[in-house]
This record gives structure tokens, C-alpha cells and sequence, in this order.
């Protein structure tokens, strides 16, 4: 992508379903990003699908910002807070190259479409020397025509669908077109990926695995999300990967109007989950109960960002 390019995209920015038009070299948009790629860390972790993790790690890259307004958001501090560093486009292609020579399985972008033109400059000059796969980790609130963009740049697609009801959506995430908008871009995920495709070492090197984490007190929403999966896409074409790991995070743990997500999910609301992702023939992973604890949550002390 040349610098003109990437300039005409943040001078009137509709990256994301917000399409807010920000003029981002004067102010930021909805998503709080300026025209700079911003970095919270960029360093192999293991914690993602064991797919994607293997035995070396994946080579993350937590963008700062976000164009969600998650109330439980375990990363608030970079999402909301927009705590990171600034870099240049050149930087960050050697960030993408450091982490192949660390051993990285993959290259794991995540929540980076309000960065989308600098990334994909940064790949641009990555390409030449990386052989790894990259890896598109995202909240699933994405721009159909923006996830186009990422045509032959991205391996792996790893979006979210975190709701069915859009009131739900709405009150927690600020974006009552959630499933509406997550549909399309997944739509268009498998469209590039095809179905999934491992290495000899169970690897994952081309595909989609869609996330869902179940809520405290929205088991019922989480089973209308899968059969809503089941029934817009062939259930061979996706991996489901579940998550248990909800802790009361950001607002859902202060705020009293949140009251009712300030607890931890329980083992019938999550295995009633399951039992309805196997009864539709979904395949993919499952979390043990015991992944609900915040050291899953990686430290956002700038690692890797230089």
C-alpha cells in the first residue's frame, strides 16, 4: 500500500462500522486512534488456542484503542484507556520480523483495523522476508469492505461474535448492529480462508476459528449465538472456540449498574453452552473452567515495542 494510500484512508476515515469520518491527522475518530500505529506489546504468548499458541507462542501485537466499547473488557487498559507506544511504519514491519526470528508460529495482529493501512504497509515490507502466518485477531465488528483489503495479506482469520440480541450488544458493547455487521465480515473471512487447513504438528495455517465467550446470566443468547452460526455458515467451514475465561473486568466490575456480570460464569451456565455446540455439530475448543483467572491477561508493560 503506497503512503498516498494510507494517507487518503485516515484523512477520511470509515475503516470501521462506526464510519465516523474523522479527519485523523487533525482529530482522532470514535475508535481514539490517531494516524500512528500504537503498541501496548509485541511479544510471543501462549495463551491463545493451542493451534495458534503451539509450543513456541504466537507472535501477538496488541494494538492500543479499540472501535468497541466492551464494559468488561479485560484489556481496557489499552482499548480504552489507549495506554502505548507510537511507532512508525517501518517499525513495525521489523517488530513483524523479530517475532519470526524468535520462533513465533504466526504473526497474531490483534484488534488492529483502526491501524488498518499502516498494517498492511508494514506487511508490505515484512513480505519479502517473513514465512510465517498471519493471524487477523479481532472483535468481529468489522467493515465487510475493510476486511477485503486484508485479501491475501492474512492466513488465519480469529474474529468474535459476541451477541445475538442487539440490545444486549447495544448496552454492552455500544454497538447495536453487532450481529448484523459480524455476519458479513465473517461472511467474507471464510470466503478468503476456505475451510480450515492444519500442518503435520496441528498447527493451524489457513482458516477461521470463530471465538464466543459466554456471559454470566446470557447462557441463553450464547446457545442462540451458536445455532445463529450453525444455520449462516457450513459448520465444516469454522472451528468454534468457547470461551469460560469471563472475569469481571473495566465497569463490570465497578460500575453498579453492571451488577449483574460482576461474578464469574458457572459450570451450568457454560457447560449448557457446550451441549449445544456439540448437538449442532460444531468442532473446535473448549476452555477448562479454570481459565477464569487474570494472570490469562497478558501485562501491557510495552514488551517488544520499540
Amino acid at each position: 500500500m503506497k503512503t498516498q494510500d494510507i494517507d487518503q484512508l485516515y484523512k477520511d476515515c470509515t475503516l470501521c462500522p462506526r464510519r465516523c469520518h474523522a479527519d485523523r491527522f487533525e482529530r482522532s475518530g470514535f475508535c481514539g486512534a490517531g494516524t500512528l500505529p500504537k503498541l501496548a506489546r509485541a511479544a510471543l504468548h501462549m495463551w491463545e488456542e493451542p493451534c495458534i499458541s503451539g509450543n513456541k507462542g504466537s507472535g501477538a501485537i496488541f494494538f492500543s484503542h479499540c472501535t468497541l466499547r466492551c464494559i468488561f473488557c479485560q484489556n481496557h487498559e489499552i482499548s480504552a484507556g489507549g495506554f502505548g507506544r507510537e511507532i512508525t511504519v517501518g517499525s513495525l514491519a521489523d517488530i513483524f520480523l523479530r517475532l519470526q526470528d524468535e520462533g513465533a508460529h504466526n504473526l497474531n495482529l490483534v484488534t488492529a483495523s483502526h491501524y488498518l493501512p499502516s498494517v498492511l504497509r508494514a506487511l508490505d515490507l515484512a513480505r519479502p522476508k517473513l514465512g510465517i502466518p498471519v493471524v487477523y485477531n479481532c472483535g468481529g465488528y468489522e467493515n465487510p469492505e475493510t476486511v477485503r483489503m486484508l485479501n491475501g495479506y492474512v492466513d488465519i482469520w480469529l474474529p468474535d461474535m459476541k451477541y445475538h440480541d442487539d440490545n444486549l450488544a447495544l448496552a454492552l458493547s455500544a454497538a447495536p448492529d453487532y450481529r448484523a455487521i459480524a455476519t458479513e465480515a465473517i461472511r467474507e473471512m471464510l470466503r478468503q480462508a476456505g475451510q480450515p487447513v492444519f500442518s503435520e504438528d496441528q498447527l493451524l495455517k489457513k482458516g477461521v476459528i470463530i471465538r464466543h465467550m459466554v456471559l454470566p446470566g446470557h447462557r441463553q443468547d450464547s446457545i442462540e449465538v451458536l445455532r445463529h452460526l450453525a444455520s449462516s455458515f457450513a459448520p465444516e467451514s469454522f472451528l468454534i472456540s468457547l470461551l469460560s475465561q469471563y472475569t469481571p473486568y473495566y465497569k463490570a466490575a465497578a460500575d453498579p449498574k453492571f451488577h449483574s456480570l460482576n461474578r464469574r460464569l458457572t459450570s451450568f451456565e457454560y457447560d449448557s453452552v457446550v451441549r449445544e455446540a456439540l448437538a449442532l455439530g460444531l468442532k473446535g475448543y473448549m476452555q477448562e473452567k479454570s481459565s477464569a483467572k487474570e494472570e490469562y491477561t497478558p501485562s501491557f508493560d510495552l514488551e517488544g515495542v520499540f
